[in-house]
């Protein structure tokens, strides 16, 4: 299971040699104590002793700030996380409208949503009798670089 997490100052990634894609780290999450306001992002392990465990790398974030992968692409194959925004349109009336989603974990239902809808839906094969067929969803940004997006 993949994570994920924004950093929003890079400096110190580049200065650890922490890997990154722009201000996001990936890795596997380690849970801080429930006391602790810090989780951590880590590397692969290297290796494992009865005393202790040696990682790759690792990044402390703000608890709770972990966004998971969904384990689902979009239409150009690139994975959805939790905080991505979605955008799928359709034609209606000859006049193009896009709709944006956000993708979010509902603990209610233990699963990834978008608004409403549980994102597997979202995703799913577009039914052709539906009125307004629509386009698969492709990734526009995330909450973190492009909340904007969402204000529209």
């Amino acid at each position: 299971m993949m994570f994920r997490a924004y950093i929003k100052d890079t400096d110190n990634l580049d200065y650890n040699d922490v890997p990154h894609k722009g201000h996001f780290v990936y890795g596997n999450l380690i849970k801080g104590k429930p006391n602790n306001d810090v989780d951590a992002i880590v590397g692969d392990l290297i290796e494992i002793h009865d005393e202790y465990v040696n990682v790759e790398w690792w990044q402390a974030i703000e608890k709770g700030s972990a966004e998971q992968s969904t384990g689902l692409k979009d239409a150009n194959g690139k994975e959805i996380y939790e905080g991505d925004i979605l955008a799928t349109s359709s034609k209606i009336g000859g006049k193009l409208i896009t709709d944006y989603l956000k993708v979010d974990w509902r603990e209610d239902y233990a699963g990834f949503f978008c608004g409403e809808t549980p994102l597997y839906a979202c995703l799913s094969e577009w039914d052709n009798d539906i009125k307004y067929p629509q386009t698969f969803p492709e990734i526009v940004g995330n909450v973190h670089a492009n909340p904007e997006i969402l204000e529209g």
